[in-house]
């Protein structure tokens, strides 16, 4: 139509969003009205709201359908008037198909050949050939199954709507006055303070003021174990509060939520067609003329051309129009599809297309960066010798003392060290920084100096045995400063940014996925080859500069296969956009990765990423059962109809079994474990 810009099928939420220009607007409403639906004015950005209940359908015209069915099947078979058995099959068909044929009558007008449409055929048909009891018991059946299709529909449909219902409605706000009161969650305004209580549900994202506590984080980070958080931690909405009591400050309203974010990226990545959907979809708008053109062949040539009976093959033709419908073909990508995406939004993978679902399984190569990534990002002292006869605790004390006058990352780590074990900081006079090089102060009436190799080079102090100390640190990817005053050195301290233990596992469950793996670092590339041998990676590449890491995953790229990037920063980005599939790591709280990666982890456990690997895997078995079902199962019974064994009621079998199997294949997705 003249004026719509675009329109955004979501099958799962049913729901088709038009976009289009204002003066449109009357046409297109015309338009959707005489499809049989009732539109509605988008009024902004729609928030991540539960989906409202469908009004129950009555469930006592079905049964009056069915009982008039069975009725008169037993007419016909005990030999009563057959204007009995027409009548009480009329009732049938009219309590069970109503809206059958009122679907089916729009998708005629609209030259669309869907079930509905087939269906609506078929029964008329059946009824004109006197078919009375199957035409009735074959509308009973399709409702029945329809019934229970959209049940188990429900199901995929509202996987990552039950997460949103984790969010409570209202939180504890304080007012203006001081004083603390229960108000809507929808209404609280960031920079809000909000009270939580031991066992609540937390409403709304903040970030603690007061208090501390233990939180499931579970259904935002899929985190089996509580994490415990204190003043300035981040919280976020949907999570539990199990211990303590705390206070903290909004930071993002209710439909901005790190949760309503996953909703959002979820249920866009729903309405985005996978590979294998849009395969399917494709196929069905050939195969579905194709067919009927068949089904009419068949209803038409062989009582002109072989002087078959016309009941006979017009009977056979109906079936072969219900068994043909590609309904299940169709519904059988999307459900699957979904579950998979729900599948890891529960375990804090946050996909954003069925498309990186079903590539993930084809990795090759999977780059990470180094430092938050595989590493914890936070340098800690791993070493500490003291020398020349200097008491352990002195050293430590003097070093300590000069490092928490530092903000430099190696110091805070030697200090923070000294104060976890209680080392007593001592006055320095006469501080001074010296860039590049450490630190230098007056301790006690005595000059010291705490710096790294090349500062201890320029003191003259580095004796052969020194440098063979050093040299060993520096060779573990470590680094090295030394405590030296004006003739002697005290002791040497070694910091390094530790190795998650995730990470081993990770690399290990990776590998035996037979996925390769390479490591990209701006670090020097000593301490990255360091690193990937302590982790098991196959290429560490050092020194690399964001647009270096670019053309590093180019390179492999030009290899062949599928290449994933890994990271958390900024610098990262560029490689991310590049590859096939860039996930982002700890993106919890973070709106800018989670919006544009391809495959956001919410936590930092690296162990995610196998997990995703074999989830792909598992979703593309499912659609591939499907298909296989799917047209499996039709072509046997357009066999055995057109050899004059099929009938009616296994055409709704066919079609409608066929729906019903594919739907429960593709759910079992959903029961996907946490652990594996």
């Amino acid at each position: 139509m003249a004026g719509v810009d675009g329109m955004e099928f979501n099958l799962m939420q049913r729901v088709l969003t038009v976009t289009h220009e204002p003066h449109a607007l009357e046409p297109i409403l015309a338009a959707v009205r005489s499809l049989g639906f009732a539109p509605e004015i988008a009024t902004g950005a729609p928030t991540p709201d539960a989906p409202k209940p469908e009004a129950v359908k009555a469930w006592w015209p079905l049964a009056i359908a069915g009982l008039a069915a069975i009725a008169s099947e037993v007419v016909q078979w005990a030999g009563l008037p057959t204007g009995l058995a027409a009548a009480l099959a009329v009732v049938a068909v009219l309590a069970s198909g109503t809206s059958t044929f009122k679907k089916g009558w729009v998708a005629i007008r609209n030259g669309n050949l869907n079930i509905n449409a087939l269906m609506s055929i078929a029964v008329t048909g059946a009824l004109l050939l006197g078919q009375w009891p199957e035409a009735a018991m074959v509308m009973v059946l399709f409702t029945i199954a329809e019934l229970i299709e959209a049940k188990s529909l429900d199901r995929a449909r509202n996987a990552i709507q039950e997460l949103m219902r984790l969010t409570p409605e209202r939180a504890t706000v304080q007012q203006a006055d001081g004083s603390w009161c229960e108000v809507d969650a929808k209404l609280v305004a960031v920079a809000a303070r909000v009270r939580v209580r031991p066992g609540e549900r937390i409403a709304l994202d903040g970030s603690i003021v007061s208090g501390r506590s233990t939180i499931n984080q579970a259904p935002i980070t899929g985190e089996s174990l509580p994490v415990d958080k204190v003043e300035g931690d981040a919280v976020f909405a949907g999570t539990i509060n199990e211990a303590g009591s705390f206070e903290y400050v909004v930071t993002a309203i209710a439909g901005e939520s790190t949760l309503a974010r996953i909703i959002h990226a979820v249920e866009a990545a729903q309405g985005a067609r996978a590979p294998t959907q849009r395969f399917v979809d494709q196929f069905a708008r050939v195969y579905t003329p194709v067919v009927f053109a068949i089904a009419v062949a068949v209803a038409v040539f062989p009582p002109l051309l072989l002087g078959g009976s016309w009941m006979e093959w017009v009977y056979k033709a109906l079936v072969l129009l219900v068994i043909a419908c590609p309904c299940a073909l169709v519904i059988s990508t999307p459900v699957t599809i979904v579950s998979g995406l729900a599948a890891a939004a529960r375990q804090g993978i946050l996909i954003k297309g069925g498309v990186y679902l079903e590539e993930g399984r084809k990795l090759a190569w999977l780059a990470l960066d180094k430092t938050g990534t595989i590493t914890h990002g936070k340098p800690v002292q791993t070493d500490f010798l003291p020398l020349n006869g200097s008491p352990a605790a002195d050293v430590r004390s003097v070093a300590a003392s000069l490092a928490s006058r530092s903000d430099h990352p190696v110091s805070r780590a030697v200090a923070q060290a000294a104060l976890t074990d209680g080392v007593a900081l001592r006055s320095v006079e006469a501080f001074e920084a010296l860039p590049g090089r450490g630190t230098t102060g007056v301790i006690d009436s005595k000059r010291y100096h705490l710096g790294n190799h090349r500062l201890i080079h320029e003191l003259g102090r580095c004796t052969d045995a020194l440098e063979a100390q050093l040299s060993d640190l520096e060779g573990q990817g470590k680094t090295v400063i030394v405590l030296t005053d004006d003739s002697s050195v005290h002791g040497v301290f070694a910091v390094a940014d530790t190795v998650k233990e995730s990470s081993r596992q990770a690399l290990a469950e990776l590998h035996g996925l037979g996925i390769k793996t390479v490591m990209l670092t701006g670090d020097n590339a000593h301490t990255a080859r360091a690193i990937a041998a302590e982790v098991g990676i196959d290429e560490a590449i050092g020194d690399l500069l964001p647009n270096d890491k670019l053309q590093a995953i180019e390179r492999k790229m030009a290899l062949g296969g599928k290449v994933g990037m890994v990271g958390d920063g900024i610098n990262d980005a560029p490689a991310l956009a590049r590859s096939d599939i860039g996930f982002a790591m700890g993106a919890a709280g973070t709106g800018t990765a989670i919006e544009t990666a391809d495959v956001a982890l919410m936590d930092d456990d690296l162990r995610k990423l196998p997990r995703f690997v074999r989830l792909s895997q598992r979703t593309h078995a499912v659609l591939v059962q499907n298909i296989v079902l799917a047209l499996g199962i039709k072509a046997v019974f357009l066999v055995l109809t057109l050899l004059g064994l099929g009938t009616m009621w296994m055409a709704v079998f066919a079609d409608m079994g066929a729906s019903l199997l594919v739907v429960g294949n593709g759910l079992r997705l959903l029961r996907a474990k946490t652990s594996e």
